[in-house]
C-alpha cells in the first residue's frame, strides 16, 4: 500500500497530525503531489521531514515560485509567504526542491501537481472527456485542495486534498491511501490554532491563516 499527500505548504502541525496516521499503516511508499511551500511559517520543518523519509514529490506551483524566483500573478498573499519563507528555506531543502520532476509514473499511477496539460498550474475538471485523451489508467494530482475520486468503467481519477490547507469545507487534514486496485480518502483533526500563533509569530495577521479554520476560502489577493 502506497500513500500520496499534496499542497502541505509549510503546515507542519497538519503534516505531523497526518504522518502520525500513515506510520500506523503498512505503507510501502510515501508520495507528495507538490506545494510543499507556501502559505505558512515551517517551511523547512516540512521539507526536512519529507527529505528525511525519502518521499517521492513532483514540482508544485508554489515550489516552482520558490525556486525560480519567481512571482505568482494572481495573488498578493502568495507572494507575501513566499517572500518570508525565501527568507529563511534552508540552501538543502531549497536544492532539494529543484530536483523534483513535473511527472512520476510509478505503480500504474501518473502523478502530477496540476493536470495532464499543465503539470504545475492547471486547475483541470475530471471529466471522462479530458482523460480520454491522456494515457494511463489510473491519475492523480492536487492543486486545487478539493479530494475526490472519480472513475469510469476505464478509468481512475483521485486527488488526495491538501494537507496543509483544504478548500472543500473539511478543515482536516487530508491524504490517501492506494492498495494497487482502489483509493482510500483520510481525514485527520491537527491545531489549528498553533499555525496560527506561528504565523503571527511570523509577522502575518488572521488574514493569513483564517481560511483554516472554514476550509471554504483561500488566498487570491
Amino acid at each position: 500500500m502506497i500513500a500520496i499527500l499534496s499542497d502541505i505548504h509549510g503546515n507542519y502541525e497538519a503534516l505531523k497530525a497526518v504522518l502520525g496516521v500513515l506510520d500506523s499503516l503498512k505503507i510501502k511508499q510515501l508520495y507528495c503531489l507538490g506545494d510543499i511551500v507556501g502559505y505558512y511559517s515551517q517551511v523547512n520543518e516540512c521539507c526536512n521531514e519529507l527529505r528525511n523519509r525519502n518521499v517521492k514529490c513532483v514540482m508544485g506551483n508554489h515550489d516552482w515560485y520558490m525556486v525560480s524566483g519567481t512571482k505568482c500573478l494572481r495573488s498578493r498573499s502568495v507572494n507575501d509567504c513566499l517572500e518570508f519563507q525565501r527568507k529563511i528555506i534552508s540552501k538543502v531543502n531549497l536544492e532539494w526542491i529543484r530536483t523534483f520532476p513535473l511527472l512520476i509514473k510509478e505503480y500504474g499511477i501518473s502523478m502530477v501537481h496540476g493536470g495532464w496539460i499543465n503539470p504545475i498550474d492547471e486547475y483541470l475538471e475530471n471529466t471522462k472527456e479530458y482523460f480520454d485523451t491522456i494515457d494511463g489508467k489510473i491519475f492523480v494530482s492536487g492543486h486545487t485542495h478539493i479530494q475526490c475520486i472519480y472513475q469510469n468503467k476505464k478509468k481512475i481519477y483521485c486527488n488526495p486534498g491538501s494537507v496543509g490547507q483544504p478548500r472543500d469545507g473539511d478543515n482536516r487534514a487530508a491524504f490517501v491511501t492506494f492498495d494497487g486496485k482502489k483509493f482510500e480518502l483520510y481525514r485527520v483533526k491537527y491545531n489549528i490554532g498553533k499555525v496560527g500563533k506561528l504565523m503571527e509569530l511570523a509577522g502575518f495577521d488572521r488574514y493569513y491563516y483564517g481560511c483554516l479554520y472554514d476550509a471554504s476560502t483561500h488566498l487570491h489577493k
